[in-house]
């Protein structure tokens, strides 16, 4: 695809009534329906409607306790939901995150393997390495891993679900009658893996999937995050909060994966990009507002301190930041962005916590669709993203208005198709399908 036919790839974040906490709140819809596939069906067909590229959606095996009283909990499975969606549409992506933590590569292969024949082509696994200390005793006695091993062990993960998904030639099943051989066994290739981590021999129990390997993203901007997504990814979930940042990170994303061996056009970077949108500013400054009032700071300082990698029993959340507590927490990149705010000016705990609706160190954007509009030109015009992955922060009505005023603004400019460029995922986001890999023994 030549520069000047590519569009925006836009990838949507589902999350419960909408990416803003107090979003089941201020909805016009019943709290219980983010426990209902038909939810997730009708938003998928919206996003479909604007002929975005993918839905997707996050995913924890383990859940801080403290959460369950301010948030829906509606932590679904997300590929059994996604399979649910798939046969009620026909073209949007479906990305579903899957953690390598806490799972065994040959079944994660199988199941995601089975949503891209379920939606013949459209399923994607946002590949997590799960942040959430609370899943570890979840799956047995063993403490949460630190980063540095959780991603050394997403590193062989992801090598091994990939041997599995080239296990079988692309033309390794003739399912012929005639000569009664369903599949040749000199073009199946069993992994045989004898890794450091994981011991698997046999193949999945069926052909390739549509997309030889399902679509995959990953989520990390920190080094060890930033080294696997150029290893791997086929595009990238980022908080980066202006043009230059985003810019300098797609840059360096990009000759990472060409020092992989990889060519840097097939890795895609998109910042998240929370927003709300109203007819006018004020509309939408009304409606933010509305949100905010039914914020908790009770759960908003507590919830920092998760995000921070803190435990906020040993939190006195009106006393200023405890500075000191940082240097034992965990360094994430969400982390590093709260540092950094909470070291712009003395100020409490609670405080830093209220400037935190949004997703840390990235893009909210609060005003109208022309604005919105506006914004994501700049970027694109910039260098700074590939497109984004947008977060409603109320659904479904956010979601409608974008696809419905922001997308017609986007397509005038020449940024955002009016039909789907092929059938499968890969095809939205202008990728080959990846070819067999015949080294796949170990």
């Amino acid at each position: 695809m030549n520069a000047e036919q590519r569009y925006l790839n836009l990838n949507v974040y589902l999350r419960n009534s909408g990416y803003h906490e107090s979003a089941w709140r201020v909805s016009s819809l019943d709290p219980a329906v983010v426990l209902d596939p038909s939810h997730y069906v009708k938003l998928a067909r919206t996003a479909e409607r604007g002929v975005l590229d993918s839905i997707f959606l996050p995913d924890s095996p383990g859940v801080a306790e403290f959460r369950s009283e301010y948030l829906p909990g509606a932590g679904l499975d997300p590929v059994q939901l996604l399979s649910a969606v798939a046969t009620a549409t026909e073209q949007v992506g479906l990305i579903a995150t899957v953690s390598t933590t806490y799972s065994f590569p040959w079944d994660v292969a199988r199941r995601l393997a089975s949503l891209d024949f379920l939606s013949h082509g459209r399923a994607g696994w946002n590949i997590v390495t799960t942040v959430e200390p609370a899943a570890a005793a979840n799956f047995g006695d063993q403490p949460h891993p630190p980063a540095a091993d959780r991603y050394q062990r997403a590193d062989e993960f992801v090598e091994v679900v990939l041997k599995l998904w080239d296990a079988w030639e692309d033309d390794a099943a003739p399912m012929s009658k005639r000569s009664g051989m369903w599949a040749d066994p000199a073009k199946l290739h069993p992994p045989r893996h004898h890794g450091e981590r994981f011991q698997v021999a046999g193949y999945l129990p069926f052909p390739r999937s549509p997309q030889g390997h399902p679509f995959l993203t990953q989520a990390g901007s920190s080094p060890a995050g930033v080294a696997l997504a150029a290893k791997y990814a086929d595009a990238v979930f980022t908080p980066q909060s202006d043009p230059d940042s985003s810019r300098a990170f797609r840059e360096l994303l990009r000759e990472q994966a060409a020092s992989a061996g990889r060519d840097p056009d097939h890795i895609r970077v998109l910042p998240g990009l929370s927003f709300l949108l109203g007819s006018t500013d004020a509309e939408a400054q009304a409606l933010k507002q509305q949100l905010e009032a039914a914020a908790s700071s009770e759960f908003r300082w507590r919830n920092l301190a998760n995000l921070a990698g803190l435990d906020y029993r040993a939190i006195e959340p009106d006393e200023p930041f405890p500075v000191s507590l940082l240097d034992s927490a965990p360094k994430t990149s969400f982390g590093a962005s709260i540092y950094r705010m909470a070291a712009e000016r003395p100020q409490t705990f609670r405080e830093v916590a209220q400037r935190l609706s949004a997703l840390p160190g990235g893009l909210d954007f609060t005003g109208t669709p022309e604005a919105m509009a506006d914004l994501i030109t700049r970027w694109w015009q910039a260098g700074a993203s590939d497109g984004f992955t947008l977060m409603p922060n109320v659904l479904p009505d956010q979601l409608e208005l974008f696809v419905d005023h922001v997308v017609p603004i986007l397509r005038r400019r020449g940024l955002a198709r009016t039909e789907y460029a092929g059938r499968t995922l890969r095809d939205h986001f202008g990728l080959p399908r990846p070819a067999v890999r015949l080294d796949s023994g170990s």
